[in-house]
């Protein structure tokens, strides 16, 4: 593939035509312009522009520099990294143009004064300092300030992009920079690059340390200090999941990074005293000597208080004679066709009675058969329909509200229940960062009588204050989850701390309800929980379990060959997943990815495909979602296929589009909407989680050193249904599942928890 950073940069000069496309969110443009100048390379004297710039406008001069593209469908293209709006460059040209109707109130006249006061410069000066126009005679604030802004508006954001480009700034990274500081970004930088860290996504500490040494701030400068606290207290956060660090191990490591490419010694006195100054900036909260992001110490907070707020409000709980529990129960057994073990009757009854349940529980122990109990009880005890057509007769919300984090966990719900649930995003009513978050607060409830959240151990410490916040205090709310699967991906890890701390009425399933069928999955699962593996390794002969040792070298290979043989038995692609804890490497997700797709999905002159980056994509392919998109209810970890690739030539604006459906739902996606999305033949374990699979295939392999976690193998091998095929090393496996150490997460949760129930108990 060739590079295209290192070609020669090439350029055009010329006045719009037509817009054909603008995104007001990214600044991507597509525009046909008129070509005045340009490299003695290029030839073409009308030619389309691609890139990303605010909407050119009629009679006005830009300039492009980029490079000679060829589109397959419209040919050649100018893709531009860099423009400007050329100015006037005689006097004359420059008070037509101050003169014309753009610039309200200002008149010939005024545009000469301008140009008397200040010359042929006058534009540039004016955008540098608004105030050389107190100089000109007859110049009004009033008319400076419309004059000022619309120049701005003209020619601020290529001053300020250029600006930016001679920081080392990319094109997107620079429009990031400008969408957060607009006409102040350059002023923001130079005063203190460090605020970048904090204000603006994807920029971190060492960029904004090479700006604000190349200013000349030294090792020691206060703003330097406090950006590497706050950025070392949010890497360990996110990185690492922790809720807090200890004041002497924020120090530690913020010196660590300080100290990198500086030969000045951090003033380890004056880094202690910009910790406390954060405090008081209320950058960052510390308590009994942890700190603590602002958002997750209310957050931790939060639900505590919530908590409370629901276990401490029993009488407002319906409570039933045991008679009328047994008597429905025994009607729904019948119903359902089920005979109840004494320990899931117990869930049940348990479910009914409390404000506030944890239904945990490893693979085959019967969770969904007790929520199925639980809901179908509840609604004869109320004399109510829990079939949702039924109910949708009268105008009162549906009683039984389902939610789970991500899409597929969600419909697992409703496939198991035949009861609607959703994302928990979707229930709160999610709008993104840009839109306020969430919709469903303390001010405007959940509506329904009892939440039933699934997958909880995936619900992380800011997600779970909000839903707690949103939980009306009359409303029962059951948690279900495996204890011994991965914690969030996000900060916490609230389930086991919930657990932990005694302070939830909890019930844990142990038995082993669908072992009687001779799965072989659920008990090499329940195997990993207890740290054992088989003696004498995974039999041969088993049905729905295999291990089949290689190499990392041969591991492409061994997955090839166990996906053939899937797809001889009538197998397709969305039945089958590849399953690994890294992306880089020859055993990771990213060449797993590759070949998997060149198995499932080759290149044919039938397959409609579309290239963006370095990856292809084709209808058939199973991709994954990586952000959350609230507008298209699809969220980060959502699994699709390709349904459709519309050409620019087949649609009416000219523009690309990818269809995905994802759960029969489906999306469109624009040419620079596809970062968006990344090929799901293979995914991570974490991205994995929540979702269940026919078949899974999962290399375990000594070169996954870092990831080898109990939990992370456990988590791995309760995605298959049917079908789990291991394949590697088996000492990679037992350094994993025996003698791996798990990696604890430092949290307050369990321990506020405790001291709330102590209070409360008091």
């Amino acid at each position: 593939m060739v590079d295209e950073t290192n070609l020669e940069q090439e350029f055009i000069q010329g006045e719009l035509i037509q817009q054909i496309f603008h995104a007001p969110d990214s600044l991507y443009t597509v525009a046909k312009f008129k070509v005045k100048k340009s490299s003695e390379t290029i030839e073409e004297r009308d030619l389309t522009v691609v890139g990303m710039m605010k909407p050119p406008e009629n009679d006005m001069t830009y300039r492009f520099e980029g490079r000679m593209t060829e589109h397959p469908v419209y040919g050649p293209q100018f893709k531009f990294d860099r423009y400007e709006t050329v100015l006037p460059e005689t006097k004359e040209g420059i008070i037509l143009y101050l003169s014309s109707e753009r610039f309200e109130g200002i008149g010939r006249k005024t545009a000469e004064s301008i140009v008397k006061v200040l010359g042929e410069t006058a534009i540039s000066k004016i955008l540098e300092n608004k105030k050389v126009l107190d100089d000109v005679p007859g110049m009004n604030q009033k008319k400076a300030a419309i004059l000022v802004d619309q120049l701005r508006e003209d020619q601020g954001i290529e001053v300020i992009l250029t600006k930016l480009y001679e920081y080392g700034f990319g094109v997107k990274m620079a429009l990031k920079v400008y969408q957060t500081y607009q006409e102040a970004a350059v002023e923001k930088m130079e005063k203190n690059p460090y605020e970048l860290v904090e204000d603006v996504e994807g920029i971190g500490f060492q960029k904004a340390d090479q700006i604000g040494r190349k200013q000349g701030l030294t090792a020691n400068h206060p703003d330097r200090l406090k950006a590497g606290i706050l950025f070392t207290l949010q890497e360990e956060t996110f990185s690492n999941g922790h809720t807090y660090i200890e004041d002497q191990e924020l120090i530690r490591l913020a010196d660590q990074l300080l100290s990198q490419g500086v030969s000045e010694a951090i003033d380890v006195d004056l880094l202690a005293r910009q910790l406390l100054e954060l405090e008081e900036e209320d950058k960052l909260r510390q308590e009994d000597g942890r700190f603590f992001m602002p958002s997750l110490y209310h957050a931790e907070r939060g639900i505590v208080t919530h908590l409370d707020r629901l276990i401490n409000r029993m009488d407002e709980v319906d409570t039933f004679p045991e008679a009328e529990i047994y008597k429905a129960l025994g009607e729904v057994e019948e119903e359902l066709g089920i005979t109840y073990a004494d320990s899931q009757r117990e869930a049940v009854i348990q479910g009914l009675h409390s404000p506030v349940m944890i239904l945990t529980g490893g693979p085959g122990t019967g969770k969904t058969t007790v929520i199925k109990g639980i809901v179908n009880v509840y609604g004869k005890l109320k004399g109510q329909s829990v079939i949702p057509e039924e109910y949708g007769k009268n105008d009162a919300p549906f009683p039984i509200v389902m939610a789970a984090p991500t899409g597929r966990a969600a419909k697992r719900m409703t496939e198991s229940t035949q009861l609607p649930a959703s994302t928990i995003h979707r229930l709160l009513g999610y709008k993104g960062e840009k839109e306020g978050y969430f919709e469903k607060d303390d001010e405007d409830p959940i509506d329904g009588e009892v939440l039933i959240i699934d997958e909880v151990s995936m619900v992380d410490t800011w997600l779970m204050n909000q839903l707690l916040k949103a939980t009306p205090t009359w409303m029962q709310v059951i948690f279900v989850g495996d204890e011994d699967q991965l914690p969030s991906v996000g900060p916490g890890q609230v389930l086991e701390d919930m657990l932990a701390s005694g302070a939830v009425s909890s019930v844990k399933l142990v038995e082993i309800f669908r072992q009687a069928e001779g799965s072989k999955i659920i008990e090499f699962s329940h195997q990993i929980k207890q740290e054992q593996l088989p003696q004498g390794g995974i039999d041969k002969e088993n049905k729905d379990l295999r291990f089949f040792p290689c190499q990392v070298s041969g591991v492409q290979d061994t997955v090839k060959q166990v996906c053939l043989g899937a797809i001889k038995k009538g197998f397709r692609a969305s039945d089958i997943q590849v399953l690994a804890p890294m992306y880089k490497g020859d055993a990771g997700v990213n060449l797993l990815n590759d070949m998997l797709q060149e198995l499932f999905n080759p290149p044919s002159e039938k397959v409609k495909e579309v290239r963006f980056g370095d990856a292809v994509y084709r209808v058939g392919d199973m991709v994954l979602q990586l952000i959350n998109d609230p507008e298209n209810n699809v969220f980060n970890g959502d699994r699709g296929e390709i349904v459709a690739i519309m050409t620019e030539k087949e649609t009416a604006d000219k523009m690309m589009r990818i269809t995905i459906s994802f759960n029969g739902e489906e999306v469109d996606y624009l040419r620079n909407e596809l970062n968006a999305i990344t090929l799901a033949y293979c995914c991570s374990i974490h991205k994995s989680q929540g979702s269940e699979f026919p078949i899974v295939v999962m290399p375990v392999v000594r070169s996954y050193w870092r990831m080898l976690r109990k939990k992370l193998i456990y988590t791995g091998v309760t995605r298959a249904s049917a079908y789990l095929i291991l394949c590697g090393e088996w000492s990679a496996l037992e350094k994993a599942v025996v003698t791996g150490e798990e990696s604890p997460r430092r949290t307050t949760l369990k321990e506020r928890l405790q001291k709330s129930v102590s209070k409360n108990r008091s």
